[in-house]
């Protein structure tokens, strides 16, 4: 069970985290999260753990935290500032693939201990960035949209604009990963895995991805909170 307590603790750490830092930080502590984020999932991807009997690469939390960070910012900052964000963490991650590419330009001295370990770890980084970048691009930018478009249904339903915030959280982003899970998961890893281990992970993914998607619908009602506060105070 170590798997599976060490994933829901990584749940209420990073959005606990992403609170603490739009409380103290505004918009601006979520924008320094996006690219923080963007970083250590597409580092931490490549690590392939067991968890409630599926097999499922790591950086699913982190990623998917970046959705919440989109979500809360469309609701609460606008489509604008979400928008910057989702720019931000393809920017970020052009430059993270582009700097830990140009380790290997070096020549190693003889005392070098971490080469190998680089090696095992950032040769794959250009096939794991580059599909990330691309589907991150179009699942964070059709999440933003979705977001709206729902937006603009509760709105309609309920004559509230405020109303059913869940929905539009939990519809958006449940559809956008599933999109993303298939497209980043056959792009980064086509040929790496055979296919059965492949749709294993696919699956193991979204199922992370329905948890951590359901789980962050009381961190938007908070993050609306905090929002409230400040321009109370």
């Amino acid at each position: 069970m170590t798997n599976e307590i060490l994933l829901m603790a990584s749940i209420v750490v990073i959005y606990g985290a992403i609170l603490v830092l739009y409380r103290f930080f505004g918009r601006e502590g979520l924008f320094c999260w996006m690219a923080v984020a963007t970083v250590l999932a597409n580092i931490e991807v490549l690590r392939v753990v067991e968890a409630f009997g599926i097999e499922q690469t790591l950086g699913n939390v982190l990623f998917a935290s970046t959705f919440l960070v989109t979500d809360i910012l469309n609701e609460e900052e606008g489509r604008e500032y979400a928008t910057k964000a989702a720019w931000l963490g393809i920017i970020v991650a052009v430059a993270f693939v582009v700097i830990s590419q140009s380790w290997f330009l070096y020549e190693p001295s003889s005392g070098d201990w971490a080469g190998e370990g680089f090696e095992i770890v950032f040769s794959m980084a250009p096939r794991i960035v580059l599909a990330s970048i691309g589907v991150f691009c179009i699942c964070q930018h059709f999440d933003i949209w979705l977001y709206r478009q729902i937006w603009k249904l509760t709105d309609r339903m309920t004559g509230n604009s405020r109303g059913l915030l869940w929905v539009r959280n939990n519809g958006s982003t449940l559809i956008s990963q599933a999109i993303n899970t298939v497209l980043y998961n056959v792009a980064a890893f086509y040929g790496v895995y055979d296919g059965s281990t492949l749709a294993s992970i696919c699956i193991g993914c979204y199922l992370v991805f329905i948890v951590t998607s359901i789980a962050d619908t009381p961190a938007v009602y908070i993050a609306r909170r905090i929002k409230r506060n400040e321009k109370n105070s």
